[in-house]
């Protein structure tokens, strides 16, 4: 199967030898996010709710390129620095998604691109 490139100026752009998304078939592979203003492409101001919110703003953009949603994600992973903060994860992360959740780890990492203290990847499966 072909691969198709994803990109859209709604999340921030690639900061190293990568896409935002590939979509192979019906499948969207997405790559991290952080909590990066895609117009400034600067960590946004803000508590860590603030953060969070960003880094799914900036998936949802990246699905939306690929004909999808965050509603699509079958598989989320979560990196953070601090896993202190899972429990507001998942109080930001009900406010985006709905039942039946995808499939999700949380990872403990000791540091992320540019200081980074949250960042998330996902795989899509889209119905068309």
């Amino acid at each position: 199967m072909a691969k198709k490139i994803i990109s859209t100026a709604n999340a921030p752009k690639a900061i190293g030898t990568y896409s935002q998304a590939v979509k192979v078939g019906k499948t969207v592979y997405m790559s991290g996010q952080i909590p990066l203003d895609p117009a400034s492409m600067e960590l946004v101001a803000g508590d860590m709710e603030v953060q969070i919110r960003r880094v799914f703003d900036n998936l949802q953009a990246v699905a939306h390129a690929a004909g999808g949603s965050l509603q699509d994600i079958v598989k989320l992973n979560v990196f953070l620095t601090d896993l202190s903060h899972f429990p507001l994860v998942n109080q930001v992360m009900a406010s985006y998604f709905t039942e039946p959740y995808p499939a999700r780890a949380a990872i403990g990492v000791k540091a992320l691109p540019k200081e980074a203290e949250v960042e998330m990847d996902a795989i899509l499966e889209l119905t068309e």
